[in-house]
C-alpha cells in the first residue's frame, strides 16, 4: 500500500495512542509514590521542617495527575509522528526521564535521602529540558505539552533543596548512613 494515512485515520491513532500512554504514566507514576510512601502519611516526611515554599498536600495529586496526561498525550503525538526526523531519539530521552522521574519518589521518600533526591531532581531537570527540546523538533505542540511539566520539576528542586536547608541534621545523617 503506498497511500498516506487519511487525516481521520492520524486523529484516530493519536487518540488510541494518547488514551494508552496517558493512563500509563499516571498509573506507572502512581505507583511509584504508594510503593515509596510519599506524601502526608510518610512518618518521616512529616516530621521534616517544611520550607515556606512547600504547597498543600493536596496540590501535589492534582498537579502530577495533570501533568502525567499531558505527558502521555505528548508522548502520543511523537509516537505517530511516523516518519518525523528525531522521533527515535526523542522517545528515547523521553523514557530516561520518566525513568527518573519514577527513581525520585523512592530515593526521596523511600530511602529518606534528602541530598541525593536533589541530585536526581538536577538530572531530571536537564533530561526534561532536552525532552522539550527533542519534542519541539518533532511536534512542537508535543513540547509545549511538556513545558508545565518543566516547571514543576524545576520548582521541585528548588523545594527538595530548601528542604536540604531546612533540615540540616537529617541531611547530613542519611548521607552518613549511606556512606557506611
Amino acid at each position: 500500500m503506498t497511500e498516506l494515512a487519511s487525516p481521520g485515520q492520524l486523529r484516530a491513532s493519536l487518540l488510541r495512542w494518547s488514551l494508552f500512554l496517558a493512563p500509563l504514566l499516571l498509573l506507572l507514576g502512581t505507583l511509584s509514590g504508594m510503593m515509596s510512601g510519599s506524601g502526608g502519611n510518610n512518618y518521616w516526611f512529616a516530621g521534616l521542617e517544611k520550607p515556606a515554599i512547600y504547597p498543600p498536600p493536596a496540590t501535589f495529586g492534582i498537579v502530577w495527575t495533570i501533568l502525567y496526561l499531558l505527558m502521555g498525550t505528548a508522548l502520543a503525538m511523537v509516537v505517530t509522528a511516523r516518519g518525523a526526523p528525531g522521533r527515535s531519539l526523542a522517545i528515547a530521552v523521553f523514557v530516561v526521564q520518566f525513568l527518573l522521574n519514577l527513581a525520585w519518589s523512592p530515593v526521596f521518600f523511600g530511602m529518606q535521602l534528602l541530598v541525593p533526591g536533589f541530585y536526581l531532581l538536577l538530572a531530571i531537570d536537564v533530561a526534561v529540558l532536552l525532552t522539550v527540546v527533542l519534542f519541539y523538533r518533532v511536534r512542537p505542540l508535543a513540547a509545549w505539552l511538556l513545558v508545565p511539566y518543566l516547571a514543576w520539576v524545576l520548582f521541585a528542586a528548588v523545594l527538595n533543596w530548601q528542604f536540604v536547608q531546612a533540615n540540616p541534621e537529617e541531611a547530613a545523617g542519611a548521607e552518613v548512613a549511606l556512606a557506611s
